[in-house]
C-alpha cells in the first residue's frame, strides 16, 4: 500500500516522483507536519482533505489521471487562487491520499482511517462506482460529505445518504447521445456486454433503455467477471446475429480486449460503442489503427464550449493540465478537477466548514465550470450534465454528439475489418 501526503503551502510548488509510477506531483511528505498554534504569527490556516485513489492494480490508468485531477486543483487553489476563502479567512489545502489498489475492503479501510487518523475535513472520491460504494458508505457512517466524480452507477444514489455528491452524468445516460445517433444513421440492431459491476451493469441498462427508445433490437446480452482476461466467446456470440451496434460496458483494459477480439474473429458491426476506453489518447497507442471508427461516451473533452472564471474554457484547462503533467486531460482528470471545484465552492458559499453547512451549500449548487454545469437533485446526482460521445478518427479523437458540440460528423457505417 503506497500512502502519500501531498501538501501545498505557499506560493512555489516543489515537484517530486511518487512512487513507481513516475508521475510528477506536488510536494510528497510521508509525515507532514501539523498546522502551527494558533497564537503563533507564522500559522497558516489549513483545511484537510482525504481521498484513496488507486495507485495500482485494476484501476491504475484511471486512478493516476483521477490523482492528477485532484492535483491540478491543488495547485491552483493554493498557489493562484490564494485558498479558500472561508467567511473573509483563506485557507490552504492539503490534500492526504492513500493508494486504495483497486480494491473495494481497501479502500473502506483507507477512508475509515483519513476520517480518525488522518482528521481530514471533507473527502474526494476514488476512482470507480464500485470503490465508491464501500468509501461513500464509510463517509456516510461519519457524516462526512464525499464530492466525486468517477462512481456513475444509479446504485450508489439510491441508497438515502445525504453526503455523497458526484459531479458527473450518470452512467445510465452513457449511451443516450450514441445510440441516438446511430439510430439516425440507420442502425437498427444492438448487442450488448458488460462487466458484472455496478458502473458498468448501469451502463447496460441503460443501454436497453435508450435502444427501446430509438427502435433498436437488442439481439443479445452477455456479462462477464470482473477482470476478465478474454471476451472471444462473447464477440463470437455476436458474430453469429449480425448486429448493427456493439455495445461494451466496462472499463479501459476491457476496450483494449473488444476491439482486439473482434478484430481476430472478423466481428464486423457497423458500430463499437465502448466506453471508458476511447475516450483516452492511450487507447490509440495500445491498439492503433484498430481504434479507427470506434465511438465512446464522454463526460467532456477540451473542444467542448464550457467556460467558468476559475479555470477558463476547457481548452484552457486542458492546456493547463498538459503544462503540469506533461500529457493531455482524459475526461477522468478533467472530472476529478471539478469535483474538487465544487466542493471548494461550496465551503465557500457556506462561509464555514462543518457538514451540514457545506452540504446545504452543494443542494443549493447551480453553477457552470469548464467541465459543465453541475446542479445536484435530491439524491446527489447532477442533474444538469449533459454526456457527449467520441469517435476514433484519423487518430483523433473528436466529439460527434450531441450536435451543439460536434466537431465532426460521424463516420457510419464502419469498413469491415478486411477492409481497412
Amino acid at each position: 500500500m503506497t500512502h502519500i501526503r501531498v501538501l501545498m503551502l505557499g506560493l512555489v510548488a516543489l515537484i517530486a516522483l511518487v512512487g513507481c509510477s513516475g508521475i510528477r506531483a506536488p510536494v510528497v511528505q510521508e509525515d507532514a507536519p501539523a498546522a502551527a498554534p494558533a497564537d503563533d504569527p507564522m500559522s497558516v490556516n489549513v483545511i484537510r482533505i482525504g481521498a484513496a485513489v488507486s495507485e495500482t492494480g485494476k484501476y491504475s490508468r484511471e486512478g493516476r489521471d483521477t490523482r492528477q485531477g485532484y492535483g491540478t486543483w491543488l495547485e491552483w487553489v493554493n498557489n493562484e487562487y490564494g485558498g479558500i476563502d472561508v467567511a473573509g479567512k483563506r485557507y490552504q489545502v492539503e490534500l492526504v491520499m492513500y493508494d486504495d489498489e483497486g480494491d473495494p475492503d481497501t479502500v473502506a479501510r483507507l477512508v475509515e482511517q483519513l476520517i480518525s487518523e488522518d482528521r481530514v475535513d471533507f473527502l474526494l472520491g476514488p476512482y470507480s462506482s464500485s470503490l465508491t460504494q464501500s468509501a461513500s458508505a464509510i463517509s456516510e457512517k461519519y457524516d462526512k460529505i464525499m464530492v466525486e466524480g468517477n462512481g456513475a452507477s444509479e446504485s450508489l444514489f439510491e441508497r438515502g445518504f445525504r453526503n455523497l455528491f458526484a459531479v458527473l452524468t450518470p452512467a445510465g445516460n452513457y449511451t443516450q447521445s450514441a445510440l441516438k445517433m446511430l439510430a439516425e444513421q440507420g442502425a437498427q440492431s444492438v448487442v450488448i456486454a458488460y462487466e458484472d459491476t455496478a458502473f458498468p451493469t448501469s451502463v447496460a441498462e441503460g443501454a436497453q433503455r435508450w435502444a427501446k427508445a430509438y427502435g433498436l433490437e437488442v439481439l443479445g446480452i452477455e456479462t462477464y467477471p470482473r477482470d476478465v482476461a478474454d471476451v472471444s466467446g462473447i464477440m463470437a456470440k455476436f458474430k453469429e446475429v449480425e448486429p448493427d451496434v456493439f455495445v461494451g460496458g466496462g472499463h479501459f483494459n476491457d476496450a483494449i480486449l473488444f476491439i482486439r477480439a473482434a478484430k481476430e474473429l472478423d466481428f464486423n458491426p457497423k458500430a463499437m460503442v465502448i466506453t471508458v476506453g476511447p475516450s483516452n489518447p492511450k487507447l490509440v497507442q495500445e491498439v492503433g489503427a484498430d481504434a479507427e471508427y470506434v465511438i465512446g461516451p464522454t463526460q467532456w473533452e477540451a473542444s467542448m464550449g464550457y467556460e467558468d472564471e476559475y479555470f477558463g474554457t476547457a481548452a484552457e484547462y486542458a492546456a493547463r493540465y498538459e503544462a503540469q503533467w506533461g500529457e493531455p486531460p482524459t475526461y477522468q482528470a478533467a472530472e476529478s478537477t471539478a469535483t474538487a471545484l465544487a466542493l471548494h465552492l461550496a465551503i465557500e458559499a457556506a462561509g464555514a466548514l462543518d457538514t451540514a453547512s457545506v452540504r446545504n451549500a452543494l443542494r443549493e449548487m447551480e453553477v457552470v465550470t469548464f467541465y459543465g454545469p453541475i446542479n445536484f437533485d435530491e439524491t446527489g446526482k447532477n442533474a444538469s450534465k449533459p454526456m457527449g460521445a467520441i469517435q476514433v478518427q484519423d487518430g483523433e479523437i473528436l466529439v460527434v454528439a450531441p450536435g451543439h458540440a460536434a466537431v465532426s460528423d460521424l463516420r457510419y457505417p464502419a469498413p469491415a475489418w478486411k477492409e481497412r
